[in-house]
């Protein structure tokens, strides 16, 4: 997952709306959403490599999403799966808080991160960079592959993208939009996260095409306050061509 868009607490309906991309490589093989059988509360796509997820929900109404923190001088060859951080928490009944902090003492074993958990009620953030739980302030924000609300130019503009959709009667689809812009930040825009210019120009944008690489699926998330939860997951094709998309909608079980 390269672009989380959130927006908590900023819509009188709608107390959570998520937009997200994820992006990783065409050959790992994935499930695409559903409710998985071995855990039926948990709806999310699956990494069927490792058997984890980059973003997920529950019939409870939790949530959880990752990044990756871009950072190629750091990477460990023996590294678990970060996706199991987010599946862990979504098959748990802990709090966010309390998981996130367990989180912090096994951060040194995995490859950079950065994770999202909550309901909407509060959202908490770990980044293995810092080390520290933050509970997330009500608004709009967005995570890339670096620091939350770092102002990388997908960031920045797809938190404007957010805050307009979210000033009309916000649907999946219109979030599912905004999350396809394909084009590139100007060189000058470009972070240095000692990749090369031109992968971090092929990086920059919302929808990433490359021919081994890219956004493999968009999904949208609102939770309304009424208690039902619409989830859509976007399947991108390899070259970038939009594949199927699964929409589901369930209400909240707090029992």
């Amino acid at each position: 997952m390269c672009l989380i868009l959130f927006a908590h607490g900023a819509h009188a309906d709608y107390p959570l709306v998520i937009a997200a991309n994820r992006d990783e490589y065409y050959q790992r093989p994935t499930a695409k959403a559903a409710f998985w059988q071995d855990h039926p509360h948990i709806l999310a796509g699956r990494d069927l490599e490792c058997m984890g997820t980059w973003l997920g929900v529950t019939r409870r109404g939790r949530f959880a999403a990752l990044t990756n923190f871009r950072d190629p001088g750091e990477r460990k060859t023996d590294a678990p799966s970060r996706g199991q951080l987010v599946s862990g928490f979504l098959v748990a009944e802990r709090e966010p808080r309390e998981y996130l902090e367990e989180v912090a003492t096994l951060a040194p074993r995995y490859n950079g991160f950065s994770l999202l958990a909550g309901d909407i009620d509060g959202v908490f953030y770990f980044s293995s960079r810092t080390g520290s739980v933050q509970p997330v302030p009500p608004g709009i924000h967005g995570l890339s592959n670096h620091l939350l609300d770092t102002p990388w130019p997908k960031v920045a503009q797809g938190k404007q993208r957010l805050q307009a959709a979210l000033t009309l009667e916000p649907s999946a689809e219109a979030l599912l939009q905004l999350l396809h812009d394909r084009e590139p930040a100007a060189q000058s825009e470009l972070p240095d996260t000692g990749i090369g210019v031109e992968m971090e120009r092929v990086l920059s944008s919302a929808l990433i095409v490359s021919p081994q690489y890219g956004t493999r699926a968009s999904t949208a998330v609102l939770f309304g306050r009424d208690g039902d939860v619409d989830f859509s997951e976007r399947t991108i094709l390899r070259g970038g061509g939009i594949g199927a998309t699964v929409s589901l909608r369930f209400s909240v079980n707090r029992a």
